[in-house]
């Protein structure tokens, strides 16, 4: 039986109690909520892979029936965390690419020489679909051993209409057949491939006239997104093409102002993006405009980190503002080789400055938003899908401060332990 199949089949109900709860409570009014509910002595049941009761132990299992248990400990429990922003469906690593950037040059040099996401493109193109599958769910493996429930996951690596299609179905296959919830998110403009590197009006119309109808008709992605840069989309070509995707049936994410103010937050806001990811160059003037707009910030410092860049968004500011801020991985082989959010959840409270609370509360609920599963996942309250997290601490602190460990003792989704593999003798 498949691990897709485990997980939603002949759910029995779980009690998980003597636990220290932390979770993000939804707001009520709209506006973001960054204090935790925490509680100890607390349990958790749930039932058909969804949450029956949370809160105090003593209330919670106050006439329940008979049912598989875990004694958590006292450890803590948090929701699952979810990815929100990240690039998994690649073959090839490009640490040769690490090895330039340490002796000097930039990620825009390596672009311009054919490296980059060009390189990847070339790669995944030879790969074979079954050794490329089975690559992503080996990555999907380091993303639920480190307390990730749920990614969204981006093609982009294809940039042709037979391998954008190859990449979003592997993606389908790998949902079928793995613990971890995918959102998948079509990314054809993520480059100009070098066929058309002299003829990018072409493969523009590539991708609003084929790629787009085809990902639709399909159903294979939720999401369309735009890597909105001067070198490769400007901001009316990534107008052009969210809005074509928008009216398809995918709902627009995209890559603004990582490496210049391109605009690309602005696009956001006129298009009504469900997210806009990055904003290191963002104007602090746009912050408002960004709420009204119901656009989710996701913030991705691990990417700052790796490639020594000289500015992190302004999270404090748009904090302040009354954005739902969001943190992600941006997993992928060239900016951010990581599966492990905690350790984003470290970079976020060093040089975003948020709080270890407001770290956990980016890296679930916010980031949940940020896919538009809010009202499902990314927080432990009633009627949500059973995702959790039992850590090898007492506190949140401790998940940023005690950095590139892994604390994670037991990871549930839909109301199942499904990490460790072996997890009999863990209680």
């Amino acid at each position: 039986m498949d691990a897709k199949k485990i997980i939603t089949e002949n759910i029995s109900p779980l009690l998980i109690h003597n636990a220290r709860l932390a979770t993000p409570v939804a707001s009520t009014d709209g506006t973001p909520n960054w204090q935790l509910l925490e509680i100890f002595p607390a349990a958790l049941y749930c039932e058909n892979g969804r949450i029956v009761r949370v809160g105090k132990e003593s209330e919670v299992t106050a006439g329940l029936a008979a049912c598989e248990q875990v004694d958590a400990k006292q450890r803590l429990i948090t929701p699952g965390l979810v990815d929100c922003h990240t690039h998994p469906v690649f073959f090839n690593l490009r640490d040769h690419e690490f090895v330039q950037r340490v002796q000097g040059k930039t990620y825009k040099e390596i672009a311009a020489a054919g490296g980059g996401i060009r390189y990847s493109v070339r790669d995944l193109r030879q790969a074979d679909s079954e050794a490329l599958l089975k690559r992503v769910l080996q990555r999907l493996d380091n993303f639920l051993q480190y307390g990730t429930t749920t990614i969204e996951a981006k093609s982009g690596y294809g940039l042709s209409l037979e391998h954008e299609l190859k990449s979003l179905e592997i993606l389908q296959q790998a949902a079928n057949q793995h613990p971890v919830e995918i959102a998948p998110t079509f990314l054809g403009a993520h480059e100009v491939p070098d066929e058309f590197r002299d003829r990018r009006e072409e493969y523009i119309k590539l991708v609003i006239n084929e790629m787009i109808p085809a990902v639709a008709q399909r159903q294979l992605a939720r999401f369309a997104d735009v890597f909105c840069e001067a070198h490769v989309f400007n901001a009316n070509e990534s107008r052009q093409i969210l809005s074509a995707a928008k009216q398809a049936g995918l709902r627009p994410k995209i890559h603004a102002d990582q490496l210049t103010a391109s605009g690309g937050a602005e696009v956001a806001i006129e298009i009504g993006a469900v997210s806009a990811d990055h904003l290191e160059h963002t104007s602090p003037a746009l912050f408002e405009k960004l709420r009204t707009s119901g656009v989710v910030p996701v913030l991705l410092p691990g990417a700052d980190f790796f490639i020594r860049a000289a500015k992190y968004a302004e999270a404090r500011a748009m904090i302040a503002a009354g954005l739902p801020v969001a943190i992600s991985t941006d997993f992928n082989p060239g900016t951010c080789m990581t599966e492990n959010l905690p350790m984003i959840m470290t970079l976020a409270c060093l040089h975003l400055r948020l709080t270890p609370a407001e770290a956990l509360v980016a890296a679930t609920l916010h980031a949940a938003e940020a896919l538009a599963m809010g009202n499902r996942i990314g927080s432990l309250e009633v009627g949500k899908q059973a995702d959790a997290v039992i850590w090898q601490a007492e506190r949140v602190e401790e998940i940023p401060y005690h950095f590139a460990v892994n604390l994670v003792h037991q990871v549930i989704k839909k109301g199942r332990m499904v990490w460790p593999r072996d997890h009999a003798n863990l209680n």
